[in-house]
């Protein structure tokens, strides 16, 4: 297992196979229970743009526009995009009216350049419509990803892609458009599987696959003992039963459990890259660590032949962009 570029028919690019995401660099203490000062979040930033390559994901709605804007601040500060960074950012919703029209697109690929300092973005995802107005004024002819699109053809853009979660709209909307690239969280991990066969279809089309959320909103990082969360939820005691299986094995086995859950993803050969969020400068080299740990084929033996869930992990969260 290595930190190292790997590649997808359809990008135009090679991208690392770890790619860090900046949702909680935008202080959302209502999804993860804690807050980021501006302080800490820029220290972590400038240690994800260290890296080469670097993968670096971000967000319109990620606290507000917190998290583009403090991406924003460092990459002036460095005088530039680092060299050899590839940087991936989502057109979201208006935050007032759920809207994401074309119009509304613009706007938000607007507001995401003004933020990031940036005149062109490597990867351009539509983000999360399962939470907006309307379905139709974004899949509808002269709708959102018909613009979207546009902005590939004008050059604004490398590469578009599709992230939500929501399998039941994604798995509509996806064979219907040429995307190079799709997000989905928290549904291919060591306690779910629910995004398995997508995966699979979008693989044989060459589709770049971008798994973000290997450790579950944070319990397969940190540890039933440190957290009673699963996919930003409060779990009960048979909840947490499933990830105290998963920590037997890895004591009885010497593995720390944060580079099981990462090394899962990072181990499918289907998954171009997986999307880690982290909040301190120190998370990034211990994720880098975490992906190099060695794991026995006796150990993963045991960790996939644990029962898993093929459900809607987050069929019952009430999402907030704070």
């Amino acid at each position: 297992m290595s930190y190292s570029s790997n590649s997808a028919p359809r990008l135009p690019f090679d991208v690392a196979s770890i790619c860090f995401g900046t949702s909680p660099l935008g202080s959302m203490p209502d999804t993860y229970g804690y807050e980021v000062s501006e302080e800490q979040a820029r220290a972590t930033i400038h240690a994800m743009f260290d890296l080469s390559p670097g993968f670096v994901d971000t967000s319109r709605n990620y606290g507000m526009g917190r998290s583009e804007e403090r991406l924003g601040a460092v990459i002036r500060e460095r005088g530039g995009l680092p060299k050899n960074t590839i940087l991936a950012t989502k057109l979201d919703r208006g935050f007032s009216d759920n809207r994401l029209d074309a119009d509304r697109v613009r706007r938000s690929v607007e507001e995401s350049l003004e933020a990031l300092s940036l005149d062109r973005l490597h990867i351009l995802h539509l983000h999360d419509p399962e939470y907006c107005r309307s379905v139709e004024e974004i899949t509808d002819k002269g709708g959102a990803l018909d613009e979207l699109f546009k902005l590939k053809e004008e050059g604004l853009v490398d590469a578009v892609g599709l992230a939500m979660g929501d399998l039941g709209i994604m798995t509509q909307i996806l064979p219907n458009w040429e995307f190079d690239a799709l997000v989905n969280h928290n549904r291919f991990t060591l306690l779910n599987r629910e995004a398995d066969e997508m995966f699979t279809q979008a693989h044989a089309r060459g589709i770049a696959i971008f798994n973000a959320a290997p450790y579950c909103g944070g319990v397969l990082a940190r540890g039933s003992a440190s957290s009673s969360m699963i996919t930003y939820q409060e779990a009960d005691d048979a909840a947490m039963a499933p990830v105290r299986a998963i920590e037997d094995i890895c004591s009885r086995h010497g593995i720390l459990l944060g580079a099981a859950a990462l090394q899962f993803s990072v181990r499918d050969p289907r998954v171009t890259s997986t999307i880690c969020g982290v909040s301190k400068p120190e998370r990034v080299q211990q994720t880098v660590d975490w992906a190099n740990f060695p794991i026995s084929d006796e150990a993963w033996a045991e960790l996939m032949a644990l029962p898993f869930s093929s459900d809607n992990p987050e069929a019952s969260r009430e999402y907030k962009p704070c």
